[in-house]
């Protein structure tokens, strides 16, 4: 999620939208490299990637035999991440692609084999109950991964919109719950670190 330095919020379905009408392309085209390290140890099952934007992580789980909910607020991102994979009915029959704010919308509890959010960025009053609702999705053995930008050098977004890794992990039952990632960990493929929570749901 990179901010234009000018802008002042908030981070809305307009924003999102105008965003990506604005460019032929936001983001790399390539999956996340630390859903990559991670997915590449699990076996494929049902995932929901939450913040899909222009489907590369949805595209990649499904093109490694995972079906997937890819939900999105921009309904511009949306449709041109199926157009990515038109062509290709194998896969994108295994990906439905849904418009949700996911501030608003919550995923049926207990689901998903994998729970996805790359650089998901909100207030902590709203963050929180995000967590906790994404969480609450995954499925009895399955893996939630949260991904994002360390606070360094996002001056955009103010220090509300960054927590710890370390923190959210605090909202998962231990009883429930193995963590077996919290706290920074280098990027694979640029300069920096990013915090990531991993977890996996025992029951």
């Amino acid at each position: 999620m990179t901010i234009p330095e000018e802008w002042t919020g908030p981070f809305d379905k307009r924003f999102w939208d105008d965003r990506y009408s604005e460019h032929t392309r936001v983001w790399s085209g390539n999956p996340n490299p630390h859903l990559v390290r991670v997915v590449e140890a699990l076996d494929p099952g049902v995932a929901l990637d939450i913040g899909s934007g222009e489907g590369a992580d949805a595209i990649w789980l499904a093109r490694h035999s995972w079906r997937v909910t890819a939900t999105d607020i921009s309904s511009v991102a949306l449709d041109r991440s199926a157009a990515v994979i038109a062509a290709d009915g194998v896969v994108a029959a295994r990906i439905e692609w849904k418009q949700a704010d996911v501030l608003e919308w919550a995923p049926p509890e207990r689901t998903f084999d994998l729970v996805s959010s790359q650089y998901s960025h909100f207030p902590s009053a709203d963050l929180v109950p995000f967590v906790k609702r994404l969480a609450a999705s995954v499925a009895p053995g399955g893996t939630l991964l949260v991904v994002a930008h360390e606070a360094n050098g996002h001056s955009a977004m103010g220090p509300d919109y960054f927590v710890a890794a370390a923190k959210l992990a605090e909202l998962l039952e231990p009883t429930d719950w193995t963590v077996v990632e919290a706290g920074l960990q280098p990027h694979p493929s640029r300069e920096g670190s990013d915090e990531v929570l991993m977890a996996r749901r025992l029951v």
